[in-house]
C-alpha cells in the first residue's frame, strides 16, 4: 500500500473502535449508511451522550450546598482541569466556555480590538464567517485596515509566508485557523505565531482550531497564540458548547462578568454541568487509545496527544486510500470525470476532509446522487454564506466535501470508491 498506510487501526480495534460510537453503520432510522460529513459535527460517543443526559437530568445547582450540587461542582472542576491541562496543555491564562465558538470568536475579536494597539487587522480568506466577518466589523469600527491573505490553489491553505507578508509593527490582530473546514489544510500555526510575534512583539492572535480538534492536538502556549477555541459537538460531543483558551492578558481585558467574581472568570450565569463532563469523556476515550500504544504511561496530557496521534495516523492512511485506491477500485485522483480540489501532495499537511467537483454534475445533485446511494456528504456552494468567499477562492463552482472519521475503515472507503465511480459515470 503506502507508508500512509502503516499505523492505520487494526480490524480488531476498529471494531472495538465503532462499538463506542453512535449511528456509524445506519441512521437513527435503520437506514444503512456511510457518514462523511463529520466536518459539519462528528460521529458522537456514546459515554459522552450518556454522560450528559444522566447529569443534565439532575435538578440540583452546583452552585448551591447540598450533597448532589457538591457532587455536580466537582464534576466541573474536573472537566475545567481537563480543558485547560489536557486539551490545552495550558500552565497559565484561563478558559473561557459558552454556547458556541462561533460567539467566541465574535465576542474575542471584539474585545481585543477595544483594546489592542495597532491600524490593521490581518486575517485569511479560508476563515469561518464568524472570525472573518467580525474582524470585518471590528476593523472597520475602529478605522483598522482589513488585510486578507490569499490562498495557494495548490495546497488548499494558505502559505505561512503569504500571512506573515502582511504583518507589520502596526498589526493588531492576527486570525488564523489551524487547519482549514473546505480543504482539511493544517496551517503552520507555530511558525506563524512566532514569526508574528517577531515583526510585532505586541500581536494578538486568535486561533481557531474548531476544525482541527478531532485530528490533531492543541497547545496554544507552545504556539504562541492569545485565544484558541474548538467546537465540542465537532469532537464526538454534544451541541451548545464552546470552550477557547485565553491568555493571561486577553483574560484580564474588560468583559462582560459578575462583578463579585474574579476580574479573569470569563464564565457567566449557571455552569453547564453536563456539558464539562462531556469533555471529560472525551479525553478518557482519547487517553484510552493512547494507553493501548503506551500502557506504562500514566500522564493524561501524554496519553491524549499519544491517542490523537493515533488517530491521525489511521485517517491519513483512509485519505490515501481515497486518493489512490484500494488497489481494485481507483481513487479520486484516477476516476474520469471527478476532479480532486485543493489537492495537496504532502499528506502531513492535512487532515481528513476532501473537496471534489464532478464533470457532469452539480455539488448538490452529487450530494443528493451520494445520499440516494448511503452516503452523506457536504455541498460547498457558491449559494452560501459559510462557503461562496472560499470555494470562490479555488475557482470552484462548487464542490462536494467528504469529511470521515478515525471510526471509518477501508472495506468503507472502498465502497465509497466505486459509489463515486457510479456517480462519475451518470
Amino acid at each position: 500500500m503506502s507508508t500512509y498506510t502503516d499505523r492505520m487501526f487494526t480490524e480488531e480495534e476498529l471494531a472495538e473502535i465503532r462499538a463506542q460510537f453512535y449511528y456509524v453503520d445506519e441512521d437513527y432510522y435503520g437506514r444503512k449508511r456511510l457518514f462523511f460529513d463529520n466536518a459539519g459535527g462528528s460521529l458522537r460517543l456514546k459515554k459522552a451522550e450518556e454522560a450528559f443526559h444522566r447529569i443534565d437530568s439532575m435538578p440540583d445547582a452546583s452552585e448551591h450546598s447540598n450533597s448532589l450540587a457538591l457532587e455536580l461542582a466537582a464534576l466541573e472542576d474536573r472537566g475545567r482541569d481537563d480543558i485547560k491541562h489536557v486539551i490545552f496543555n495550558a500552565k497559565s491564562g484561563t478558559i473561557y466556555p459558552t454556547y458556541t465558538a462561533s460567539q467566541i470568536a465574535m465576542e474575542m475579536v471584539r474585545v481585543i480590538l477595544e483594546n489592542a494597539k495597532g491600524t490593521n487587522v490581518v486575517t485569511t480568506m479560508l476563515e469561518h464567517p464568524s472570525v472573518f466577518d467580525a474582524a470585518r466589523m471590528y476593523s472597520e469600527k475602529h478605522g483598522m485596515e482589513l488585510r486578507v491573505a490569499g490562498v495557494n490553489k495548490e495546497t488548499g491553505g494558505v502559505d505561512a509566508e503569504t500571512i506573515l507578508g502582511l504583518i507589520d509593527e502596526n498589526t493588531a490582530l492576527l486570525c488564523c485557523m489551524a487547519a482549514s473546514n473546505i480543504s482539511g489544510y493544517i496551517y503552520e500555526t507555530e511558525n506563524i505565531c512566532k514569526k508574528a510575534r517577531e515583526i510585532n512583539p505586541d500581536i494578538y492572535i486568535y486561533i481557531d482550531a474548531v476544525q482541527h480538534a478531532p485530528h490533531g492536538s492543541l497547545d496554544p502556549e507552545k504556539w504562541g497564540a492569545d485565544v484558541t477555541s474548538f467546537a465540542p459537538y465537532k469532537f464526538f460531543g454534544v451541541r451548545g458548547f464552546g470552550i477557547a483558551f485565553l491568555s493571561d492578558r486577553v483574560s484580564a481585558f474588560a468583559h462582560h462578568r459578575l462583578l463579585g467574581k474574579a476580574e479573569d472568570d470569563w464564565e457567566i450565569g449557571s455552569p453547564a454541568t453536563a456539558q464539562f463532563a462531556v469533555i471529560t469523556e472525551i479525553i478518557n476515550y482519547v487517553a484510552d487509545l493512547g494507553k493501548k500504544a503506551f500502557p506504562e504511561e500514566t500522564d493524561r496530557r501524554k496519553l491524549f496527544e499519544a491517542g490523537m496521534q493515533r488517530i491521525a495516523d489511521h485517517e491519513r492512511g483512509l485519505l490515501w486510500m481515497m486518493l489512490e485506491g484500494t488497489g481494485d477500485v481507483p481513487g479520486l485522483r484516477h476516476i474520469p470525470g471527478v476532479i480532486v480540489q485543493m489537492d495537496g501532495k504532502d499528506l502531513m499537511t492535512r487532515d481528513l476532509i476532501l473537496g471534489v467537483e464532478f464533470e457532469h454534475l452539480t455539488c448538490q445533485q452529487a450530494v443528493a446522487e451520494y445520499e440516494k446511494r448511503g452516503v452523506i456528504t457536504f455541498e460547498r456552494a457558491l449559494t452560501s454564506m459559510y462557503s461562496k468567499r472560499m470555494v470562490e477562492a479555488f475557482d470552484s463552482k462548487g464542490m462536494v466535501r467528504l469529511s470521515p472519521l478515525h471510526v471509518n475503515t477501508p472495506a468503507e472507503i472502498r465502497q465509497f470508491l466505486q459509489i463515486t465511480q457510479e456517480l462519475a459515470a451518470l
